[in-house]
């Protein structure tokens, strides 16, 4: 019977994917053997030692202490991409928003006082406040072409815009779904000074932070347009309202309210309502529940952020192995001599690396006594071991 901790609201969805006669799972429960989380803050959590698993059920992982887990051979698993139409729909909205100025029409219009013909006239006098511009023709600037950015930049496209996007790191399965017509930008620069609209989809990491500089935000078009439902900190905030105090930006439509943000006349900042949808939640618990069940079940590995992808078949009749370890040489030899030792034989085996870090799965041709275990998990760079 595996444990399960949720420390969030799961949708029912993902949660009636986890067999009753095999999974205990609540809210409140001692030794879990993994944690189901979307936006609860764990960074200042005690983690217990029996976890084995961390899922979130959403894209970003700012609320987890991945390099923590990490370090104690723990996957934390996310779902790219299951919440990848809500934010494109939001996306969306937010360039129609900025180009119709219709959020500050709509203020206009529900301070109105006075009988239908007061009013009447007062909307034929204040509309010219709020003229706006269209879409086809103008060039979206998307940064980073993950599941979400590739489908804001197809879709901008079928709207009739022109599209730049930039992503050094973009993967073989994201260029395959991107539309022909969006055209590459060799650099952040180049994008920023070539958009009227600039999108953000990167995740928030050292290298992001601040990604749209002081200096970015000197480069961009006059009358131009900033959208951020990526992360608060990817923005330099301070230098796009001072843009905006100038005129020289247009609007900045975000998913993050600030004190300084959120009464501000040109912007649009939203209650973080990116993946806000029944949709979006189903699919991200069913995603990152399937992901769990098959590492706690099987050993194998998809869509984890801090390790590898290791996916390996079971073989029949025989007993799994998982080992997390750290990525340095010798180290599959020395797990390899440690089962030939005890009479072990390999029947099949995957290992692959991340980064820092590496996973080996294999199979065996007979149970591994105890003293087996202990004596891989001993070895120098073994970061956690399971029979499974």
């Amino acid at each position: 019977m595996f444990k399960i901790l949720t420390l969030n609201h799961i949708a029912v969805a993902g949660l009636e994917r986890l067999p009753r006669d095999r999974y205990e799972v609540a809210s409140e429960i001692a030794h879990p053997d993994a944690i189901l989380v979307r936006s609860h803050d764990m960074h200042r959590m005690a983690i217990p030692e029996t976890v084995k698993a961390v899922a979130r059920a959403g894209a970003g992982v700012n609320n987890v202490p991945v390099a923590a887990l990490t370090r104690r051979g723990i996957p934390v698993f996310n779902a790219p991409g299951a919440n990848a139409n809500a934010v494109k729909e939001l996306v969306l909205a937010g360039l129609f928003l900025a180009a119709r100025n219709i959020c500050q029409a709509w203020d206009y219009a529900r301070a109105l006082e006075g009988d239908d013909e007061a009013l009447h006239r007062q909307v034929e006098a204040g509309k010219k406040r709020f003229v706006g511009f269209e879409l086809p023709g103008r060039t979206l600037g998307v940064v980073g072409l993950g599941a979400i950015g590739v489908q804001v930049a197809n879709a901008a496209v079928r709207l009739g815009m022109e599209v730049l996007g930039y992503d050094p790191q973009i993967t073989i399965q994201s260029a395959w779904r991107l539309s022909s017509k969006v055209r590459q930008a060799r650099s952040m620069d180049e994008l920023v000074a070539s958009s009227d609209f600039v999108t953000f989809h990167v995740p928030l990491t050292e290298q992001t932070r601040h990604m749209l500089s002081r200096e970015r935000v000197g480069l961009m078009r006059e009358g131009a347009v900033v959208l951020n439902f990526a992360r608060p900190g990817i923005v330099d905030e301070e230098a796009v309202l001072e843009a905006l105090d100038a005129g020289r930006l247009h609007a900045y439509v975000c998913d993050f309210p600030s004190a300084r943000n959120k009464a501000h006349p040109r912007v649009v900042a939203l209650p973080h309502l990116g993946a806000s949808t029944r949709e979006a939640e189903e699919n991200c618990a069913v995603m990152v529940v399937d992901q769990l069940r098959d590492y706690l079940e099987h050993g194998n590995i998809r869509n984890a952020v801090n390790f590898p992808e290791v996916v390996l078949p079971r073989t029949e009749g025989a007993v799994r192995l998982g080992i997390a370890n750290a990525n340095v040489p010798n180290m599959v030899g020395q797990i390899s001599t440690a089962l030939a030792q005890a009479g072990l034989n390999i029947l099949d085996m995957l290992n692959r690396s991340k980064g820092e870090v590496a996973y080996t799965l294999l199979d065996v041709n007979r149970e591994v006594p105890p003293e087996v275990v202990e004596r891989i998990r001993a070895i120098d760079g073994v970061l956690a071991v399971r029979v499974i």
